[in-house]
């Protein structure tokens, strides 16, 4: 396995109907559960959960900053 499909299993991407997103989902199994963390990717566009690593993107549209 190469490091990029390595990368690519653990990306997510996520829209308004998904927020507030946490990590892990309601859809992890429970082996694969942590502490759940609550992660702001609508200011920066991504997120990366401390616990597993899994990178979630966002796909809507970003904050404006005022």
């Amino acid at each position: 396995m190469s490091a990029q499909s390595a990368d690519t299993s653990r990306r997510v991407e996520v829209t308004e109907k998904d927020l507030p997103l946490h990590c892990p989902t309601d859809a992890a199994p429970l082996w694969a559960r942590h502490p759940r963390v609550f992660l702001d990717v609508v200011d920066t566009g991504e997120a990366l959960c401390p616990y597993c690593g899994t990178r979630y993107v966002y796909k809507g549209a970003i904050a404006k900053k005022h």
